[in-house]
């Protein structure tokens, strides 16, 4: 009996020393471990006085891990899960796969430096490198970001992208584009005292090369902020004569509890397609309805106001505009779009906005434009 008990005694010992350990490395695994995501719902509501309304839903979550390897190297992952119902009315619910977005290392052993090696987000003015719901650009390859001071200068090299699903080939862009083309990135930027520039370089293998160069400042006049903006980008394809460019210039103003937003800008007769998506710096991204959409010999106007009502609640009205010269392509046709918005901060992590408006296209009529978008952050 008593043989039994040590024997017991002893089982006990090695299995707390054996959980002690286990949980020894868990916790020394875990608390070098960074956690961060978005999730979010999007319904939007469209209808038209001379085609028939539709209802979409857009689900999408977005996990980012990253663990830190040692005092130089961290591993970075990105999980996604995203479903997109162009039309309720004729696609049933459907469950989602979960895709491995983006794994890479990063290495800072080298002072203002930082190279990340891998599958990651591709950083320029023609990408969204992440996006809490639309589309997202990326690549397998190497990075480098070097900041000193007020200069930043920055490089890539990509072996694979993922250009093929980006709206510059999928949505009245560049056709033929099927992600394993190379694609170079440099990139320069300076920080004055009032004034910040940039400039940048891509080359898409046997796709294209373009440019793009940017200003940004920042000034008070009394008690008003006052934030200029331009850029000019240019793109030229490898296999045609025609040159794309899009120029655009904007001003932010703020005073106490209100903003003001316009810009305007234009395309040149021979094209605009100046972005891999549009939601990028290069583009014309700034309302809803209306961005500039790879066309030729267009007009892009934008004007906003909004105000903090209260510490939670922001309202806000839109209006834009894309007029389409004799250029365009044949189906773009002018178009008009007015809404207002209701944007409410439950929660520093939950944001939810709600926005209502009419959309009038040149030939079609006016239609009806409503969207409800939720976002939870972690």
């Amino acid at each position: 009996m008593k043989k039994n008990k040590i024997l017991l005694t002893l089982t006990t010992i090695v299995l707390c020393s054996q959980t002690n350990i286990y949980a020894q490395e868990l916790e020394n695994f875990i608390k070098d471990v960074n956690i961060s995501g978005t999730l979010s719902y999007r319904y939007n509501d469209y209808e038209t006085d001379k085609k028939a309304g539709k209802t979409q839903n857009f689900y999408k979550a977005a996990l980012n891990i990253s663990k830190k390897i040692n005092a130089d190297v961290k591993l970075n992952t990105r999980f996604l899960a995203q479903r997109f119902s162009i039309n309720t009315g004729n696609q049933a619910d459907e469950n989602t796969n979960i895709n491995l977005s983006e794994v890479n290392f990063l290495y800072t052993g080298i002072k203002d430096l930082s190279i990340t090696f891998g599958k990651q987000a591709i950083y320029s003015p023609w990408t969204t490198p992440r996006d809490a719901m639309g589309d997202e650009n990326t690549g397998t390859g190497i990075y480098a970001v070097y900041n000193k001071d007020i200069l930043t200068l920055s490089a890539g090299y990509f072996n694979q992208t993922n250009f093929n699903q980006a709206e510059i080939s999928t949505w009245n862009g560049i056709k033929g584009i099927n992600g394993s083309e190379d694609l170079a990135l440099v990139s320069a930027y300076l920080k004055l005292p009032f004034v910040d520039f940039d400039i940048s370089y891509s080359d898409l293998e046997d796709t294209y090369d373009s440019y793009s160069i940017g200003l940004n400042s920042n000034f008070k006049v009394s008690d008003i902020s006052i934030s200029p903006f331009a850029r000019y980008s240019s793109l030229d394809l490898d296999n045609s004569d025609k040159k794309n460019s899009l120029w655009q210039i904007g001003l932010i103003g703020k005073k106490g509890i209100y903003s003001l937003f316009t810009a305007y800008g234009e395309t040149n007769k021979e094209g605009g397609n100046v972005s891999v998506d549009t939601s990028a710096k290069t583009n014309m991204d700034y309302a809803w309805r209306i961005t500039a959409s790879n066309d030729a010999d267009a007009k892009y106007f934008y004007i906003s106001t909004n105000a903090n009502v209260t510490s939670k609640t922001n309202l806000g009205i839109y209006y834009s505009t894309a007029n389409y010269g004799s250029d365009s392509r044949k189906d773009a046709k002018d178009l008009t779009n007015i809404f207002g918005q209701v944007k409410y901060k439950m929660s520093k992590n939950l944001v939810s906005y709600l926005r209502y408006g009419t959309l009038r296209t040149k030939g079609e009529g006016t239609g009806t434009v409503g969207r409800l978008n939720i976002q939870y952050s972690f």
